[in-house]
Parts: C-alpha cells; sequence; structure tokens
C-alpha cells in the first residue's frame, strides 16, 4: 500500500455530461487559506460557479470534500462535507457527514470530488486512485438508500439517494452508511444530475502524518481532554444528543406543535435517558470516533438508530408525537426515502396548523402517527398535497398562506431550539449562510447546557456568535465532529478551574477578554503536524472568518442582504404558551451589531476593506 503524507492535494473533476474528468492541484497557499474540506470546496465552487444557476440545472456543482484530519486516527476524523447551491433555499449549503464515504474517496488518493453537468442517463460513478467510470444505475433506480447501498457495498465506501432524491424533493438527502448529508437538499442535486450513488475503492493509500512524533502527542492530548469532559466523555457518550431533551424542555425551547410551545410534560418519553432504559440503546457511531454519540436499541425486536435530537424535535414533539418507537421508525422511513427530518418535520408541522386554519385541506392533526406515516410518504413520491410540500414550508406557505407559521430562516427549516428562550441562538439562525441552522454557531451550549450566557439577554451576543462561527468553519474544515469544541476549549486549565461563577460573569460582562482567553490550539497543532505547514492560532481563526465571509459574499451575489436576516413572525411576535416572561427577542438590534463585527455594510453585504482584508478577491 502506497502513503500520502498528510495530504495528497489532488481533486478530482468530473464532467458528468461527457464522462471526462480532471485534476486539480491544491497548493499549499490554497490550502493554508481555507483549510481543507468545507473550506476548500466553497473556494473552489466559487471559482467554478456561475452566479444565478439553478440549483437542478446542469450548471449546479456539486463537492464531496474529506478533510485533513480525514485517515490520519485524530480524535473524531471521520467526518467530510458537501458543497453546493441548494435547491431548497436557493444559496449556498454545506453538510456534514460522518459515513465511510469520506475515508473510501480519501485512500483512493483524493482530497475532494467535484461534479459538474448531468449524466445522459440513470448512473452511478465509481472511483479509484486512475480516476472515475460512469455505470448505468437503472436497477437501482427507486429502491431505498439501504437497498441501494446493498447493492453496491462490495465497490467501495458508497453514498446514495432514495427515492426523494430522484424526484428532487427539495430537501432529500444523501446516506453513507447509516450517516446522513441532512440538509439543504444536496440529494436533489444529485437526482437532478441523474446520479444515484457513488462508490469509491478505497485502502489504496495510507494517509500518514507528515510529523507523526508531535501529531501522536497532540492526538493523545486530544483524546484525554474528550475523556475528561463532562459533555463529550458522559452526557452524550452515555444518552446521545437524545440527553438535549430535558436541558431543553426545562429551559423551555423545545419545540412543541409547530413552536405553539417550549415545553411539554410527555417531554421525558423522548429524553435519551428514557430511550436507553426503554430499549437498551447501545453506541452506533461514526468511524472513528471517541465521543461515540450515536447510538441504536431494540424496537420491538428490532435494531434501530436512536433518533438525534433534531429528529425527535420535529418528527416527535413538533408534531405531537411522544412515543419513542414512533419517532425511531418515522426516522428511519425518512432515512430509507432519503429525506432530511428536520425539514421533513417542520413542513409538516406547517402543513397541519395550515390545515387547522383553513389555508389547506388535509387529514393532519398533531399526534396523528398514520397521517404523519402517509404524508411522508407522499412528500417523497410527490403525490397530492405531498408534491407542494416537497418544495418546503417557506413555498408551500408562499403558495397557500400561512407564512407567518412556516418555521425556517432563507428557506432552510429551523432546527429543534426555540430561540424565544436562547437570543445567541436567534441571531445564529437569522444570519446563519445556509439558513435556519442551529450549527452554525452553537449557542445553545452557552446559553442552556452550560449556563454561563443569560439566555434572554442580548449583551455579547453577537461578539458569540462571531466567534462560534469562525470556530464551526474551521470544525468544518479540518474536518471533525462539532462536540469536539466543548473537550478542547473547555478543558484547558485557566477554563477549567475557574469556578463557574466567575466564568459565567466574565463571559456575560467581559465577553472580549473572555473570548480572547479560549484555547482552541489543538486544532491548530493537530492541521500543522498533519500536513507539515506551519499555522498559527490566528492564522487558523483568520481562515475561519474567511470561510465565514466568503459563503456570505457568495450569498450576497444571488440576492441574500439584510432583508433575508430574519425570523417567522410567529417567533417574532407570538410567546409560547407556557412563557410567563414574554420576552421578544431583540433581533434587529444583535443583527446590527453582528454587521458591524463582521464588516458588513448596513444591508448586511462585506465591504470591500473587508473582503480585501481576508484577502478573497485576490
Amino acid at each position: 500500500m502506497d502513503k500520502i503524507t498528510g495530504t495528497s492535494n489532488r481533486v478530482l473533476e468530473v464532467n458528468l455530461s461527457t464522462g471526462k474528468s480532471t485534476v486539480i492541484e491544491i497548493t499549499p497557499e490554497l490550502r493554508k487559506k481555507y483549510i481543507g474540506s468545507k473550506g476548500l470546496g466553497m473556494k473552489l465552487l466559487f471559482d467554478r460557479l456561475k452566479v444565478g444557476v439553478d440549483p437542478l440545472s446542469d450548471e449546479n456543482i456539486i463537492a464531496f470534500m474529506p478533510g485533513v484530519y480525514m485517515g490520519t486516527g485524530a480524535p473524531c476524523s471521520g467526518r467530510w462535507s458537501a458543497i453546493t447551491k441548494s435547491p431548497l433555499t436557493g444559496i449556498m449549503v454545506s453538510s456534514s457527514c460522518g459515513g465511510p464515504f469520506g475515508m473510501s474517496l480519501k485512500t483512493s488518493g483524493w482530497d475532494g470530488l467535484i461534479l459538474k453537468g448531468k449524466a445522459p442517463v440513470q448512473s452511478y460513478l465509481h472511483i479509484t486512485s486512475k480516476g472515475c467510470e460512469i455505470r448505468s444505475a437503472q436497477h437501482l433506480w427507486g429502491k431505498s438508500t439501504t437497498e441501494t447501498q446493498d447493492a453496491l457495498k462490495e465497490e467501495g465506501g458508497v453514498i446514495a439517494i432514495g427515492p426523494a432524491g430522484e424526484n428532487l424533493v427539495r430537501f432529500a438527502n444523501i446516506i453513507s452508511g447509516h450517516r446522513f448529508l441532512g440538509r439543504g437538499g444536496v440529494g436533489a442535486v444529485l437526482g437532478s444530475k441523474n446520479i444515484k450513488a457513488i462508490t469509491a475503492l478505497g485502502g489504496e493509500f495510507k494517509i500518514v502524518p507528515a510529523q507523526k512524533e508531535k501529531f501522536d502527542k497532540v492526538r493523545k492530548l486530544a483524546s484525554k481532554q474528550i475523556n475528561s469532559n463532562e459533555m463529550t466523555s458522559g452526557f452524550y457518550r452515555d444518552f446521545g444528543t437524545a440527553a438535549n431533551v430535558i436541558p431543553c424542555n426545562e429551559a423551555n425551547i423545545f419545540p412543541i406543535n409547530n413552536f405553539s410551545d417550549g415545553s411539554h410534560p410527555q417531554h421525558y418519553e423522548l429524553s435519551g435517558q428514557n430511550f436507553r432504559e426503554k430499549h437498551s440503546s447501545k453506541h452506533h457511531t461514526c468511524k472513528p470516533c471517541t465521543i461515540l454519540c450515536g447510538h441504536k436499541g431494540d424496537f420491538s425486536g428490532e435494531t434501530l438508530a436512536v433518533p438525534e435530537f433534531e429528529t425527535i424535535g420535529l418528527l416527535g414533539s413538533n408534531l405531537g408525537i411522544f412515543d419513542t418507537e414512533v419517532v425511531a421508525r418515522l426516522g428511519k422511513l425518512c432515512g430509507e426515502l432519503g429525506m432530511d427530518t428536520i425539514s421533513t418535520g417542520s413542513t409538516i408541522g406547517w402543513a397541519i396548523e395550515a390545515t387547522q386554519n383553513g389555508f389547506i385541506t388535509t387529514d393532519l392533526k398533531f399526534g396523528d402517527i398514520d397521517a404523519v406515516t402517509q404524508i411522508i410518504n407522499d412528500i417523497a413520491h410527490g403525490k397530492g398535497i405531498g408534491a407542494d410540500l416537497a418544495l418546503g414550508s417557506r413555498a408551500a406557505s408562499r403558495k397557500y398562506g400561512g407564512e407567518s407559521f412556516a418555521i425556517h430562516a432563507k428557506g432552510l427549516e429551523l432546527a429543534a431550539y426555540d430561540p424565544r428562550g436562547s437570543f445567541g441562538q436567534a441571531l445564529s439562525y437569522a444570519v446563519a449562510n445556509r439558513g435556519g441552522c442551529h450549527l452554525n454557531a452553537y449557542v445553545i451550549a452557552q446559553e442552556i447546557l452550560f449556563k454561563l450566557l443569560n439566555p434572554t439577554k442580548s449583551l455579547g451576543k453577537a461578539a458569540y456568535v462571531v466567534f462560534l462561527q469562525n470556530v464551526k468553519e474551521i470544525i468544518d474544515s479540518l474536518h471533525t465532529c462539532a462536540f469536539t469544541q466543548f473537550a478542547y476549549m473547555l478543558e484547558p486549565p485557566l477554563v477549567k478551574y475557574t469556578p463557574k461563577p466567575i466564568l459565567a460573569f466574565l463571559m456575560q460582562y467581559m465577553h472580549p477578554v473572555a473570548i480572547q482567553l479560549i484555547d482552541y490550539s489543538l486544532y491548530t497543532k493537530m492541521w500543522s503536524t498533519i500536513t507539515g505547514i506551519k499555522l498559527t492560532n490566528k492564522e487558523l481563526i483568520t481562515a475561519g472568518e474567511r470561510i465565514y465571509v466568503l459563503e456570505r459574499y457568495m450569498n450576497t451575489r444571488e440576492g441574500i442582504s439584510a432583508k433575508d436576516d430574519k425570523l417567522p413572525a410567529k417567533l417574532m411576535k407570538e410567546f409560547r404558551q407556557s412563557d410567563k416572561q414574554q420576552k421578544s427577542i431583540p433581533l434587529q438590534k444583535m443583527i446590527k451589531q453582528f454587521y458591524t463585527k463582521r464588516g458588513f455594510d448596513s444591508n448586511g453585504i462585506p465591504t470591500a476593506k473587508t473582503l480585501k482584508k481576508l484577502k478573497i478577491l485576490d
């Protein structure tokens, strides 16, 4: 087996229309500026994608990008990205996945794969170190995601779409193993290109860090901090992301009946603790993983994935459903059809409320399991009202009315945290590049899980959103798990041994100082020892800033501006039924502060000075 030291710096670009491919060489300068995975993929699309293209046309481009950490044995390094223009939102989208395809692609000798054009017939793509071959997929068309993966499992790592991707459901996803590229309709982009699946042989190369001895020391420290942190070694490892149910319900931000309320007496039924007690859940994770937040369990004799918190919130409580097995099976159904559970659940939540208010006529009701199951199938296959719901809640509400209670930002449905009880998260949703993304800046952790910031105060929230966005861009470009930030940034002694009341005071009232004291150097050291390229902490955080601003700039070329940095009227003008304080989100105040810190003009567009400072247009 041949070795690759650090990165191959080779990206395979395939024109599906002609079947021809070329190799893009990645320079050290480009690598240093955009790190890898999401950041590098976004830059490659910026240089190639025409402004204004239809996301479902031949002209759209999609990139699949493993990161620098992939294949090195770094903790939680099995993640990789897809980047494209979203058919759901009409702007740029990136999606992160932990399935096996990324490792297979990288150990086939490629640091990325770019697809353009459209295959003339229903096809799948097979990748090896020598290049690619386009093969017939007529025998696979119409099959579920699991059936497709099973049919191709002898060909290496697989990604595949289900019927929803074939039928261009705007929030169709892509499966890899038991993980998903979930958000923004990346599955519909593959479907529009007549691509059912992609396989990568893998195992042709071994990835070796450039400075292996130094890397091993950093890796051991990183693993130690993960195994010491209460979130990564206990909370999520024991109960999965479903552990978020109890604290979110206590904070009154758990979505109930299309975000009409934030808490419910039956919430414990959907908690990670209850899944563990009731279904004997055990680990079912990305590989390699140190945190082990993924779980599976026994559901009436069948082993199913324990739903992630977002699936629980949007397909469960948000639809008035509190049965663990039902939610797990609804999640499985979406997975087999190839649909994002967040957008599916939120769009159905809109449809139920639209039915109640007379905007549409359906049999849907909160808590009606049979009706929800049927509409999921109808969405995937474009039947009846399902064809309109397949366009997402924004498009459906524009057609029928009820825009005020379509719970999305920039066309992407919000995740399972009600921003009325978490002002930092409210700002994060509104200004996230891909739309209603909870991971863009996971302020929920500081506001709700750790209780270090007052969730209903605006003070310092713009500064934290900017900083956490930059960190998240780094994480998605290295590429590693978002949860590593809990361990890498909270376990260093200065933070770990500062008494919590003092730490909370510093973070709330002296946020410029608190942010400066945060240590993220483990990310820098791992990247440098793998690539052999010297990188400072300042250069790394600047790269995160550059990636965020580049994506924002790409979106503004598609028409995004201050008018789009908003939340739905239901969340801005209506109070949760159980909210005694009835505090309104001071969104515009926080957005104005955010623009100033980001170097945007009053219309939310990066200034020429900002673009020049970050060397985006050189």
